[in-house]
């Protein structure tokens, strides 16, 4: 399927597209969720701009697709620490939004959305090297190269994380 999209196949990048994303989103809602959809979006344009000179197997084009979206997210963080957000006391009130928005009270209700919200309680690392291990289906090498850490750190990292999210579970009254 690689092979065929490097070689200019629409329905192969599309299937490449279509098994990847969901799970790069439900990493990105995680690590920086207020900006998940933009940082996806210019991750499958820096992806397909690549595509053609990347090297490797399937598993190691879905970490450089992660390890994209991972960089994006840095550098947006760094654009935002040069130039912060208005606070929202300076924001006239006639410009707020006066109710929820029902897409979005609609997703919350999702047991995914659930699950996610638990990964937001773990420290940083182990929220990524779980969303990157489970969901994203990165080998623990991919992951220590992606986050910087040894494997056996990326190891530990996730059975923290592991242990921890049953305990939330267990105070949350979620059964596993």
């Amino acid at each position: 399927m690689l092979a065929a999209a490097q070689d200019g196949s629409e329905p192969a990048f599309s299937r490449l597209w279509r098994d990847t994303n969901p799970a790069l989103l439900r990493y990105l809602r995680v690590i920086a969720p207020e900006v998940a959809e933009d940082i996806a979006a210019e991750t499958w344009v820096k992806t397909l701009r690549g595509l053609s000179r990347f090297r490797g197997d399937e598993q190691a084009w879905r970490a450089w697709v992660f390890t994209t979206s991972r960089r994006l997210v840095i550098d947006e963080r760094r654009r935002k620490a040069r130039k912060p957000a208005i606070q929202i006391d300076e924001v006239p009130l006639a410009a707020l939004p006066r109710s929820a928005d029902a897409a979005d009270e609609a997703l919350e209700r999702l047991s995914t959305r659930a699950a996610m919200a638990m990964l937001t309680q773990l420290p940083p690392l182990q929220a990524e090297v779980i969303l990157l291990r489970v969901v994203a289906g990165l080998e623990t090498e991919a992951v220590a190269r992606l986050v910087g850490r040894s494997p056996g750190a990326v190891r530990v990292a996730a059975h923290r994380g592991l242990r921890r999210l049953a305990q939330i579970a267990a105070e949350a009254g979620v059964t596993l």
